[in-house]
């Protein structure tokens, strides 16, 4: 028996062919309430992926750490780079 046919937008973004992109962009709920929904699903399937496993490794939180220090080296780009060029004498 046949698998039956799912909507498109149900689908992930990498389960989806090229020609289904438009749909797929256009069932997206882009209101404030949508993003904070899609937050918090990426979220939860981050942390059931790779924090709350029974054999568990640092992959996980080093992904987070890492995540967290080109975060913040990036929001401080601007002063790290005036810094470089200012002389100390």
């Amino acid at each position: 028996m046949a698998d039956r046919p799912v909507p498109v937008k149900d689908l992930k973004l990498l389960d989806i062919k090229l020609g289904q992109l438009p749909g797929w962009l256009a069932s997206r709920n882009y209101s404030p309430m949508g993003f904070v929904n899609g937050y918090r699903r990426g979220y939860n399937r981050f942390y059931s992926k790779y924090i709350d496993v029974k054999k568990g490794g640092i992959g996980g939180i080093a992904m987070l750490l890492t995540g967290y220090v080109l975060i913040s080296y990036i929001w401080n780009y601007d002063h790290i780079k005036h810094e470089r060029w200012r002389r100390y004498h």
